[in-house]
């Protein structure tokens, strides 16, 4: 006697976090420029037409991702009395998310800022600067400043790797570019090849903090 077929289970109902997750992995693995609709809907094995009911073009997909890991960073606030200490620790946790999805460090840099989630980030700053005691708008220009700082210095740590995929851990990045520049000639650049120790490190923790606390120091003087 032949067992009855049994009917097949319903489908698991795409969600709009299910897109976000299948095309924050696409970047993760093949680089910004991999998180195509058709990409996105072929990892979910789902038709193109199933992933636009959630998000209508990849503009807003990169955009609801930006906004997805800025939240993440909101939800994570540090809310301690020293506004320098709560700023490091913004800038760090900043840092240390972008470099774990180096696909989306170009989604920031490339697109409006205006969504709700980086609206509060910018809010947050505003009021980390306000309690370092600087009027109005030097705490605007100074959160500008901050801002482009702390990307610009997550892009370049980024860029420094010449392929799609997780960075490698810090000191074996900072180890293979030490191996790198030492071979730049010293009779050409003496000055360059004497460097090579401390612009090794331009890519780690202590460059990146070096240059954010020297930011503050000169807002400080504003204050």
């Amino acid at each position: 006697m032949t067992e009855p077929r049994r009917r097949p289970g319903p489908k698991r109902a795409l969600t709009e976090e299910a897109v976000l997750d299948a095309a924050l992995t696409l970047l993760d693995t093949d680089g910004p420029g991999a998180a195509s609709i058709r990409r996105i809907a072929a990892a979910l094995g789902v038709s193109p037409n199933s992933v636009y009911t959630y998000l209508p073009d990849k503009s807003a997909i990169e955009q609801a991702l930006v906004e997805r890991l800025l939240g993440d960073l909101n939800r994570a606030a540090p809310g301690g009395d020293d506004w320098r200490a709560d700023l490091e620790a913004l800038a760090l946790d900043l840092r240390r998310r972008l470099t774990a999805h180096p696909g989306a460090v170009p989604l920031l840099l490339g697109g409006a800022m205006n969504g709700p989630e980086a609206l509060l980030l910018g809010e947050r700053l505003l009021d980390l600067l306000d309690r370092a005691g600087l009027a109005a708008t030097e705490a605007a220009r100074g959160a500008y400043l901050i801002m482009s700082y702390v990307l610009g210095a997550i892009a370049l740590e980024v860029a420094d790797v010449p392929r799609a995929g997780a960075l490698a851990p810090e000191r074996d990045r900072i180890a293979a570019r030490r191996a790198a520049m030492s071979q730049v000639p010293a009779a050409m650049f003496p000055r360059t090849a004497a460097a090579v120790d401390v612009t090794a490190t331009w890519i780690g923790t202590e460059q990146y903090l070096w240059g954010l606390r020297r930011v503050l120091d000169g807002l400080s003087t504003h204050a």
